[in-house]
Formats: structure tokens, C-alpha cells, sequence
């Protein structure tokens, strides 16, 4: 049985994420902040199992980890994010930032280096961040959003960073933007439905390969400009 470890997958894409792999008969680590009240993650049918992970603790960290033991986990999607905090017109709210940077880049590093033998282990191999467009500086034609933009510019550096270190276990580090979708973060105008974004992402991590090490892809597996 092959296996998926997930963050955020309590709601939005992150469920329907976990929706999409459980019901292929995988077995799936699903992480979130509160196990307890994620009852729609809770009523999924199949090998799910739940692991509560704040992702700026490191005791949420170690416990993971020793749940996991010697696992192999054939896709990791670090799908957790945080919004950061509105934009000032005269100052910087600098915890709000650097909470931001904590879940959205920092977070994500840790975990991918301490699977980094789980996945080693596995027969897939696979390691992908949910990013967005937001971080591309080259595709950056409009101003706001400072803080997320700059967090998701900073992942990707990490796993391009990655990829470079990985690649001698066989490890593909890809980024994917999964579209603007009607999420708690993408709002009720967006076009994409997790389902549909999920269905896509899913797709396109079955169709990786080593010439995907690095990449920064849409969700229909289109390269995105840096």
C-alpha cells in the first residue's frame, strides 16, 4: 500500500487531498493542528490516520516522527499555509511576519529534512510543496500581500535547495501552484473547487519524474515563471 503524509489537511485543498488518496487505497498521514475537531478529515473512509501537528512546535515535530517509526512515505505534500497579515501603509507588523515565515517556509524545511529517510525509503520518492504564483517575483505586476508573497518567494529557494540535496536519494522536490481556489485563503470567487484542484495535483505527482526536480509547476503541470 502506498503512502501520503499531508499537512492542513483538515479542510479546503488539504482534504480533498486526503479525500482524493484515501479513496485510491492509500494509506494516509494526515496532519493538522487540532485532530479533534476535524471532523470531516475524521469521516473519511479508508487507511487514514490523523496526527496533530502545530507546525511552529517542535514537540508536535518529534511526536510525528515517532509515530511514523521507520515508515516509508512515498508523497509528502506540505500543503499547510497561513495568509500572513494585512499590509500597512506606515508599518510592519513584524511578529505577524515573522509567524508567517515560520509556518509557511521554515515549517515545511524541517519536515521535508526530517522525512527525508522515509522517503528515501519509499518506492515513489516524491516531495511537493502547494505554493502559489504570489511567489513568483517574474510574474509580480501587482503590490500587496508582502508578507505571503515573501514567504512563498522564500520556499522556493528551499526546495529548489532541496532538490539539489535530495536528488542523490532519488528524491523529486517539486513546487506546484494548484490555482486560485475557492478555499478559506482563496475566497468564495475563485474559480477552481478543491475537488477539481485536487484531482489535478493528484495527477500530476502520478506523472512526475527526475526531469520535475526543481520545478515550479501549475496544477495542470504547466512550468511557472520564477
Amino acid at each position: 500500500m502506498p503512502s501520503l503524509l499531508l499537512t492542513g489537511a483538515n479542510r479546503g485543498l488539504g482534504l480533498a487531498l486526503a479525500r482524493r488518496y484515501a479513496g485510491r487505497g492509500w494509506r494516509v498521514h494526515a496532519c493538522c493542528r487540532d485532530p479533534d475537531r476535524a471532523h470531516a478529515l475524521r469521516a473519511l473512509a479508508g487507511a487514514v490516520r490523523l496526527h496533530r501537528l502545530e507546525l511552529r512546535d517542535p514537540s508536535h515535530h518529534a511526536a510525528l516522527l515517532d509515530a511514523l517509526g521507520e515508515e516509508p512515505l512515498d508523497v509528502v505534500i506540505a500543503n499547510a499555509a497561513v495568509p500572513g497579515p494585512p499590509d500597512s501603509p506606515t508599518d510592519l507588523d513584524v511578529g505577524a511576519w515573522l509567524e508567517t515565515f515560520h509556518v509557511n517556509v521554515i515549517a515545511p524545511a524541517r519536515l521535508a529534512l526530517a522525512l527525508r529517510p522515509h522517503l528515501a525509503r519509499s518506492r515513489l520518492r516524491r516531495l511537493v510543496a502547494i505554493t502559489s504564483l504570489l511567489g513568483s517575483i517574474a510574474d509580480n505586476r501587482t503590490d500587496g500581500l508582502l508578507a505571503y508573497r515573501s514567504s512563498k518567494a522564500a520556499l522556493h529557494m528551499v526546495w529548489r535547495s532541496l532538490a539539489v540535496a535530495f536528488a542523490a536519494d532519488g528524491i523529486i522536490c517539486t513546487l506546484i501552484h494548484p490555482g486560485w481556489v475557492r478555499t478559506r485563503m482563496g475566497g468564495p470567487a475563485a474559480p477552481l473547487s478543491p475537488e477539481d484542484s485536487a484531482a489535478h495535483i493528484q495527477d500530476l505527482i502520478d506523472r512526475l519524474g527526475p526531469e520535475h526536480n526543481g520545478a515550479f509547476l501549475s496544477w495542470r503541470g504547466e512550468p511557472c515563471p520564477w
